[in-house]
């Protein structure tokens, strides 16, 4: 996995008024922080991050160089990026420093494949693929986190599932899981609707030959009245 250099300056001052003059200056507040470093306030220019972030995510490894009179180098991932509800700008970054060297939990998306030429056996007869998990959470050392977990789909057929524990994952990636869960499946087609004349016609049909019966019934009780 490639490394993303993500520059920032350390701010010394906090608050709402100090962040929002940072905003108008096109910079966003920021904070860093992990299990044996105590917080670091930074500032991060606002295109920059807003690229960074849109291109990889939150779980893409960010080399920090932090600016404050002496250069300083961390490793980092995203642990939180907040935007503004109306005008969707950014307004804060949260980020975590990592070890190398320990295992982290993050959650990589799901990627369907199929066979080159070819369609998945059950949608080809009809069914519909649903993925039921569209991102799954997984541990690895940060140097081995996929991009995506890729799931062949070419065989599966109307009526079958992927689960979990079926899934061949990367080298050094683990599931931390107790339910062997559905991760996708094919489920059979909808019966298909009338059409809505059809449908009228037949409920007419239907209507006539209960009136029949029910006048056939009414004959039968008067004929034994008579009697």
């Amino acid at each position: 996995m490639d490394f993303i250099e993500l520059k920032a300056d350390v701010r010394e001052q906090f608050g709402k008024g100090p962040s929002r003059t940072l905003r108008r200056e096109g910079k966003v507040p920021a904070v860093c922080y992990g299990p044996d470093t105590a917080p670091i306030h930074l500032s991060l220019d606002a295109n920059v991050l807003g690229k960074v972030f849109r291109d990889g995510g939150l779980s893409q490894i960010l080399k920090l160089v932090i600016q404050d009179g002496a250069q300083t180098t961390k490793s980092a991932m995203f642990k939180e990026v907040q935007t503004h509800p109306v005008s969707m700008n950014l307004v804060h970054a949260d980020l975590y420093e990592i070890s190398m060297d320990r295992k982290i939990t993050v959650n990589v998306p799901v990627h369907t494949v199929i066979a080159e030429g070819m369609q998945c056996k059950g949608v080809e007869e009809g069914g519909t693929l649903q993925i039921i998990r569209r991102e799954l959470e997984i541990s690895c050392l940060p140097g081995m986190i996929p991009e995506a977990i890729e799931i062949d789909i070419t065989q599966l057929d109307i009526g079958e599932a992927i689960h979990i524990e079926e899934i061949d994952l990367p080298e050094g990636v683990e599931v931390d899981t107790d339910v062997n869960f559905t991760v996708v499946s094919v489920a059979a087609p909808m019966k298909e609707e009338l059409p809505e004349e059809e449908a009228e016609a037949l409920e007419g049909e239907e209507g006539e030959a209960a009136e029949e019966e029910g006048e056939a019934a009414e004959g039968e009780t008067e004929g034994g009245e008579e009697g």
